[in-house]
């Protein structure tokens, strides 16, 4: 049994570092995005219910923020690092990296980092529980959310070299890793996004692989 556990460890690694499908950019990836992963479901932040009819309000949300990645490579405007950045279009267009999100929440939460925020001041509806400082930049998603929105920003930090999580920020995504487990939905999720553009999350797949992380 301990052979196999090493080898699907291994297995899972080299999965996360094959080369992404040929989904060339955004704009391509948010028509696949809406067409094979989302065409129903709820939001990240909200549950809110997706259909065709309410995708004007609803967005498809980076959860690690292009803003990061635009500093780590040092690209130049986000216009500027899709017209000269071939590393920028494959990161932005990262489906494990990318989730449904009401509009108006997309636009509060900016490139702010997740944390607790104070308070339980529902702000977005009473159903809502999402919550954003601007005092100290800070979002905090749902509970439910969390460890998959962990597990998603470790891929990314994991997936591209270029990329990194600071201290506190990846202290915080470990607790939530830990408390919230993947669900069947991220298995799901996971596999169809393999189908998609042909590499997995391998902390979905072995979640004890982010302790390894951290651990380095």
């Amino acid at each position: 049994m301990r052979l196999v556990a090493v080898i699907a460890v291994l297995l899972a690694i080299a999965l996360s570092y094959m080369n992404v499908s040929a989904i060339e950019n955004y704009h391509e990836a948010k028509k696949i995005f809406w067409k094979e992963l989302y065409p129903k479901g709820q939001t990240l932040y909200c549950r809110a219910k997706i259909s065709r009819a309410k995708h004007k309000d609803i967005n498809v949300e980076h959860v690690y923020p292009m803003a990061w990645v635009k500093n780590s490579l040092k690209c130049g405007t986000r216009d500027e690092c899709r017209s000269n950045s071939r590393l920028f279009n494959e990161i932005e267009a990262d489906m494990h990296n990318l989730y449904p999100a009401l509009a108006k929440l997309n636009y509060e939460r900016q490139a702010y980092r997740f944390g607790i925020v104070k308070g339980e001041e529902r702000r977005y509806g009473p159903r809502c529980d999402f919550e954003v400082s601007k005092r100290y930049r800070v979002a905090e998603p749902r509970a439910e959310a969390r460890g998959e929105i962990a597990r998603a920003m470790f891929y990314m930090e994991h997936q591209y070299e270029e990329l990194f999580l600071f201290k506190k920020q990846a202290d915080i995504l470990l607790k939530w890793h830990l408390k919230d487990p993947p669900s069947k939905e991220e298995f799901w999720r996971n596999d169809k996004i393999e189908k998609i553009q042909g590499n997995r999350n391998p902390f979905v797949d072995n979640p004890k692989l982010i302790k390894q992380r951290v651990q380095k």
